[in-house]
Parts: C-alpha cells; structure tokens; sequence
C-alpha cells in the first residue's frame, strides 16, 4: 500500500534529451528482457513518450508488447542492413499509450554475418537511431533489449547507447561474466562511443527471506555502490506468468508486487537522469 501511494504521489523526471538505455547482461535468465520491457511500460505509463527496441533475435520483449514479429515482418533486421528505417518498422504497442516497439523476428540471427562485411558496421544502429531522434520530437526513452551474448548486434547495441542498465539476479553465481560484460562497456566507451557508461544495476529475483538473496544483494551493493538500485525486483509468479498473456506484468496485474516493484525501479532510475 506504501509503495502505491508513493508511486501515485512522485513525479517522474522527463530527460532533457533523448536517453537510450541498453538492458545487458550475457548471463541468460536474470531477467534482461522482463526487465527492459517493464520499465519501458512504466516510464510510458507516467506519460514519457517511449521506445524498446527489441535487438534479439528471440523476440521475447516484442512478444511481451503484444506487437507482431513473425518472420518477415519488418524489424530490427531490415534497419541494420539499411533496408528500412526505424520509422518505418514502429508498431505502436496496443495495450500501452506512449510506447513503440522496434519488434525482433528469427531473420536478426543471421544479422551477426551480413554485418561482418558491412562498411561501419558496428554503427548500423547507431546511425539509424540518430535519424530516428531527429525526425521525431516527442522520443524521450529508448530501452534497447540485447541479446544474451556479446556478438556485432550487441556491439551495435552498445555503441548506439548512452548508458548500459545491468540486471543481477541474486543467485549463485550473479556476478559471472560481468567482469566480461564491464570490459566490454569500457572498450566501446574508450574508442566506438565516447562517454558510454554503466548507468544503473537493478537486482532481480529475490527473495529476501533467503539467505543467499541477502548476501548477493549486499555483494552487489558492496561492489558497486550507488550504481546499484534500491529498487529491488522481487520473484513474482505474475511476472513469469505475463509473458504468456503477450503482456508486461504491469499491463497484467498492475497490483501485483512485481508490477510496483518495476515501477518504483522506473522511477528511481527517472530520478537520475
């Protein structure tokens, strides 16, 4: 109840530019993709004009959105082999106001080795992104979902991004590879994008009467320090649940605990901007 009367009573903080928001982790199930689709619909709910670009080729964020990605629909493939634009791929997601969705079809698997021929192929996205901003005034948000590797999409990703969001699952083993993904975030930002950065960490999956979410959520704050949310995203069968429904646990339970829980996350990160 507390967390539903702050939520209705705080002001979201609009950015004075455009902010594009690259949710990675390589380590698989930590809830990247819950976590991009989520604060995108929470942020377009508080009335900022919002965009995901779904950058895996799975396809699980455009799914969640509810917007078409069977093969052959337009997405994120055609903008990276330049033919077509962001514009042009849009779908306006049906069950939220404000938000747009770049859907991923299987057809973006095969991206990783048209790119590797491809003049400036690591800006592909990049460059169609800025046109993308400097044709539409109202874009505020840009969360890009990335694929769980480290591949020439996930380059694109980076070098298109302002700041990179890192969820943590508080299990076992949390940290893996994360020392490989900050190398990476520090590589692209000392020479393919100035200025890149890890904006925020959010922990995901906990279930703080267990020990072990305890102890990696202190791990992780010891660690990183106020990169690390104070958000924290609790397991939730409404969050595992929404993704059959082609929904976001906000848009399928806004009540749930889930649900308040990334929208309280949506705010916090807001407020930093």
């Amino acid at each position: 109840m507390r967390d539903r009367k702050l939520l209705e009573n705080v002001a979201f903080g609009h950015p004075s530019s455009p902010r594009v928001i690259a949710v990675a982790n390589q380590k698989g199930g930590v809830g990247k993709t819950t976590t991009a689709v989520n604060l995108a619909v929470a942020m377009a709910q508080a009335g900022l004009h919002t965009v995901v670009i779904d950058a895996d080729a799975q396809g699980n964020a455009s799914s969640a959105l509810g917007v078409e990605h069977n093969s052959g629909v337009a997405s994120l493939y055609d903008v990276m082999i330049g033919e077509a634009s962001l514009a042009e791929v849009m779908q306006v997601c049906p069950d939220v106001e404000n938000l747009r969705v770049c859907p991923a079809t299987i057809d973006l698997s095969g991206a990783e080795i048209e790119l590797v021929t491809m003049e400036r192929r690591e800006y592909a996205l990049a460059d169609a992104l800025t046109s993308f901003v400097e044709s539409d005034s109202d874009v505020e948000v840009i969360f890009i979902d990335c694929p769980p590797s480290l591949g020439l999409v996930t380059l694109n990703v980076l070098v298109a991004s302002d700041e990179v969001l890192i969820p943590i699952q508080t299990e076992y083993y949390a940290l893996e590879g994360l020392s490989q993904l900050w190398g990476t975030i520090e590589k692209v930002g000392a020479s393919l994008k100035p200025g890149l950065r890890v904006g925020a960490m959010l922990l995901t999956m906990s279930d703080r009467r267990t020990r072990l979410s305890q102890e990696v959520e202190n791990e992780v704050r010891q660690h990183f320090g106020e990169l690390a949310l104070d958000t924290v995203i609790p397991r939730s069968v409404r969050i595992s649940e929404a993704p059959s429904y082609g929904q976001s646990v906000i848009s399928y339970d806004g009540r749930s605990t889930g649900a308040l829980a990334y929208r309280k996350a949506a705010l916090e990160l807001s407020h930093r901007w």
